[in-house]
């Protein structure tokens, strides 16, 4: 059985760049909907007590499990999205470290991941991730993917679908991005 994360803040502290009013939809309704989804397509099956990131690598790319995928996908990605918001927070010095010698600032990953997810067509991810070698990218994934199943290890994200930031944005999803990435992820 999957569960639905504990969020690591209250619903309202991510106010005013998102109103807890977005987060008690997108984490109360959304995220909680495609882990109850989850949970009914593996319950009685050879997944009931599979981890999550095993149900990601064992159904990708396979048609008769699409459904799953995409919902355990989304699970996925859900929590390392509100894991990669920082109130008050940062990476440690660590990865800051990697940040400079990769992006050369904070700033310009910033911007790159901004960039990256005003750009993005239809829905999706933008991420931080680590690829082999100990590489950082930024890169971009549609729907329910994600890094894990193309060889990387998800460090943070955005989400760029609508119901991350219509009630407060509406269509304005660069207006949404800046805030976010300006003033929420831990970077």
């Amino acid at each position: 059985m999957i569960e639905l994360m504990k969020l690591p803040f209250k619903e309202s502290a991510l106010a005013p760049y998102v109103s807890e009013e977005t987060v008690q939809f997108h984490y109360g309704k959304h995220h909680k909907a495609y882990v109850d989804k989850v949970n009914e397509l593996i319950s009685g099956t050879e997944f009931q007590d599979t981890p999550l990131e095993e149900i990601i690598e064992r159904t990708f790319d396979k048609p008769e499990y699409q459904v799953l995928y995409n919902n355990a996908g989304q699970v996925f990605n859900h929590n390392v999205y509100w894991n990669s918001i920082g109130i008050g927070e940062k990476f440690d010095a660590d990865m800051q470290e990697r940040i400079a010698e990769r992006f050369e600032t904070r700033d310009a990953l910033r911007e790159k991941l901004a960039d990256e997810a005003v750009k993005l067509f239809g829905s999706g991810w933008v991420w931080l991730a680590e690829g082999k070698g100990g590489k950082l990218d930024v890169l971009t994934t549609r729907n329910g993917d994600t890094p894990l199943v193309l060889g990387f290890k998800p460090i943070l994200n955005l989400d760029v679908w609508e119901h991350a930031y219509y009630l407060d944005y509406q269509n304005r999803r660069k207006d949404y991005v800046e805030a976010f990435v300006k003033n929420l992820l831990k970077i």
